[in-house]
């Protein structure tokens, strides 16, 4: 029987839930609308007063990939001063913002 992908969804949820346990970080969830900016990632806050970016993909699939203006938008923000990065799974999510994982 094979086991059911993990949902980006899914992955976004746990990540919000343990970057909220920090006292030092606000973290929020974009949600594409007509007013957003196409390709900017799922999630965004600040960390001790910086901010962040991170688009968050599926872990183990191959078909869940940035596309080139996620890329794109990745790397402005890069360029304006905000720690970015593509996350997988809450693990990548804390080393991309420089925390140590949280023991569960």
């Amino acid at each position: 029987m094979r086991r059911q992908a993990v949902l980006e969804k899914a992955i976004v949820t746990r990540i919000i839930k343990t970057l909220k346990i920090n006292p030092h970080v606000v973290v929020r969830k974009r949600h594409g609308t007509a007013m957003g900016m196409a390709g900017d990632p799922d999630l965004y806050g600040t960390i001790n007063g910086r901010h962040f970016e991170i688009e968050v993909k599926r872990p183990n699939d191959s078909s869940s990939q940035l596309t080139e203006l996620q890329t794109q938008r990745l790397m402005e923000w890069k360029a304006g001063g905000a720690i970015t990065g593509v996350a997988r799974s809450v693990g990548d999510a804390l080393l991309i913002l420089g925390l140590e994982k949280v023991s569960a």
